[in-house]
Formats: structure tokens, sequence, C-alpha cells
């Protein structure tokens, strides 16, 4: 286990190597690993004691990122939010089984922070719950974070406090539009 400041080299050649690791995004903290790499994935649903059933979120650098294909219709319903604190489940059959867990769609986001995105342009997708254990508050800050998880995790980088942790709006992407959920 090791704290860092910064997303460095050394966090992206753990993060492709399999690790995982707690850093903020662009809401909140979150647990993280390669999208496409299962085991990880299951380190990262292991650690949280998720429940096996929900599907992640999955952070992405860019629309050419996502796991599936959106119709020139879908793509117009996203229009104008992305980058930004939207999350939106398509409806996905592309997407590793891993990720979908038996349901029929895949939730992604395209954060507005443009050190993240520079991170996810090296990394690919990542998975990024919130970083507690399921039924806990989210972690804060870097201190309860390892608090949570210490030596589970590999890498924490310590982005300093959150001040608010107002979730991303979430979308969903129906047969009649977009669907806001929350």
């Amino acid at each position: 286990m090791e704290i860092i400041t910064n997303f460095n080299n050394h966090l992206v050649e753990k993060l492709l190597s399999g690790g995982i690791a707690v850093l903020r995004t662009d809401t909140i903290y979150g647990i993280v690993a390669k999208a496409d790499n299962q085991a990880a994935v299951e380190r990262v649903y292991g650690a949280k004691g998720r429940t096996p059933s929900k599907s992640p979120i999955v952070l992405l650098a860019n629309m050419n990122d996502l796991f599936d294909n959106p119709s020139p219709d879908e793509k117009a319903m996203i229009k104008g939010l992305w980058p930004g604190k939207n999350s939106i489940i398509f409806p996905s059959s592309n997407a590793p089984s891993w990720l979908i867990r038996g349901n029929e769609s895949m939730a992604y986001r395209i954060p507005n922070d443009e050190s993240l995105l520079q991170l996810l342009e090296r990394t690919g997708p990542l998975i990024a719950p919130s970083a507690n254990p399921e039924g806990q508050p989210p972690a804060m800050n870097i201190q309860e974070a390892v608090a949570y998880f210490y030596k589970i995790v590999d890498i924490y980088v310590d982005g300093g406090q959150i001040i608010d942790n107002t979730p991303s709006k979430l979308f969903k992407i129906t047969k009649a539009g977009l669907e806001r959920l929350r």
C-alpha cells in the first residue's frame, strides 16, 4: 500500500498490470480498476463487498472507449452531457459479462476533469464505484479510504477533501428517449 499525490507513471503501470487504486474522480473518491481486466474488477468487488449483480459505472476518456456502439439517435440524445458529471446507462450487449453482471445495460461517464481524462487516455476505461464498503458512507478523504481498505488497495491517490459529494446525474437511454433517474 502506498499513498501518492498525482496521477503518475507508477499509478498507470499498476493499473495496467491489474492493480487497484483509490483516487478522486470528478465526483467523489472511487476505487478503480481496468474495466477490461476481470481479475482486477473482481478484486474491487471483493474489497467493497459489492453486491455481485450490481454493474459498475465505467469512466471513459472518450466515446470511442465505449464497449458498445451507440446509434446516431443515442448519440443525439446524449449530446452535451459529456464531458461532465453525467452517468449514462446504455442498453448493452457488447460489454464483458464481468461488467454487465447479468444486466442488460452498462453505465458510463466521461468526466470533465483534465487530469482524470489524461489518466483514462493512458489506462483505458476504469470501473469506478465509490470508495467505501457496501453500506458505509463514501470516503471523503484519502485517510477515510485507507481506513476502509488499507492493504487491500495497491495505491491511494490523495486528491484532498471532498467538499461536494453530490453524485453524478444518472440518465438511461430507453426506446422512448433519455430518462433521468437521479
